[in-house]
């Protein structure tokens, strides 16, 4: 197994879940870190590191209005973690909100449907729950949830504005499936955001950077995993199975 170092610093002007945000991800795009947590509330920042990096280069990749001051425990540097099940299972664990949602809309979604079952409107619930749920979450921090976003999808990385609209987007197209208004076109533009975010979170997974999913938004702390993929895979198939299936009875 590779070794990998644990650091840790002392760092100020974090203020918001936005700044821990914003310094966490600004970190994790750098070659040699593994993961990073900043600690608003201790103004800590732990680090783990595939290979040593300087405190200036830190610096550096961070905005300017957040300070790394100094490293907390140097006898630390060279700490190495033997095994990832203690990970894997802390991953888990923050994976459990987005496992207990999912079976609540799909739960929602089949009594909705139950009595008399069919296999698009459940499929069209299902969507609308899915949007209007997801964005509510992303609505509770929306300074945040772009600043998360654009780390991965790869839309909101040339066009800023769209991390924002994102939430909004969602929020319309989940009342369109709800409603039934205009369903090919919430389909067609479900398509086409959910392909350009799974290209996004497939290099993130691929690249084995530990970065924060933005699908719940910021205050769920979910961690990319393969759990995210699944998700938009399964949105995408019912997207293409109902297109290729219009018009609905």
């Amino acid at each position: 197994m590779v070794n990998k170092i644990n650091r840790k610093y002392k760092i100020s002007g974090m203020t918001c879940s936005s700044c821990k945000a914003s310094v966490e991800n600004s970190l994790n795009l750098l070659d040699q870190v593994k993961s990073s947590n900043a600690d608003i509330r201790l103004g800590e920042l732990t680090l783990i590191l595939n290979k040593d990096i300087d405190l200036k280069s830190l610096q550096n990749s961070i905005p300017k209005k957040y300070l790394i001051n100094k490293e907390i425990s140097s006898s630390d540097r060279l700490s190495e973690i033997k095994s990832d099940s203690p990970n894997k299972k802390s991953k888990l664990e923050q994976l459990k909100p987005l496992f207990l949602i999912l079976f609540y809309i799909t739960s929602a979604s089949i009594l909705l449907n139950f009595r008399d079952w069919n296999w698009n409107n459940f499929m069209l619930d299902f969507m609308g729950l899915f949007f209007i749920i997801f964005s509510f979450f992303k609505m509770l921090d929306l300074k945040g949830f772009p600043v998360s976003f654009m780390m991965y999808d790869p839309l909101a990385k040339v066009i800023p504005i769209y991390g924002f609209l994102y939430p909004f987007i969602e929020t319309a197209l989940g009342v369109m499936f709800l409603m039934r208004i205009k369903i090919i076109a919430a389909l067609v533009i479900s398509l086409i955001i959910l392909i350009v975010t799974t290209v996004g979170v497939t290099k993130t997974l691929l690249s084995k950077k530990t970065i924060q999913c933005a699908c719940l938004g910021t205050h769920l702390k979910l961690p990319m995993t393969e759990a995210t993929l699944i998700e938009n895979i399964i949105m995408l198939s019912m997207s293409i199975f109902m297109i290729l299936n219009y018009p609905y009875k």
